[in-house]
């Protein structure tokens, strides 16, 4: 995945604000299933939000960097525990836009 413009970055902002999220790390951390359940998410939706149960910064940032090279993922955001990615689809749903 092409890292995304600011622009392009501001727009999905915007989108993933009133969504909730799809998948969640937990005390386990960053497992197989998790990586599963996210893969499910981006196919069904493009833009995911992930909760991540860590209260460490560090940690959250490195499973927003592994997650997103595991599934060719582009990074969109990271407010407090919570995760935005974004894959395109086949067919894109949502258009970004220049």
């Amino acid at each position: 995945m092409k890292s995304l413009t600011p622009a392009q970055r501001q727009f999905l902002k915007g989108l993933a604000h009133s969504r909730q999220p799809v998948a969640m790390i937990g005390n386990q951390g960053l497992t197989a299933a998790v990586l599963k359940e996210i893969e499910r998410g981006l196919d069904a939706h493009e833009l995911i939000k992930i909760k991540a149960a860590s209260d460490k910064p560090d940690t959250r940032r490195a499973w927003l960097e592994e997650i997103c090279t595991a599934t060719g993922a582009a990074p969109v955001q990271q407010i407090g525990k919570i995760l935005v990615i974004y894959r395109p689809i086949g067919k894109p749903v949502i258009v970004l836009p220049g």
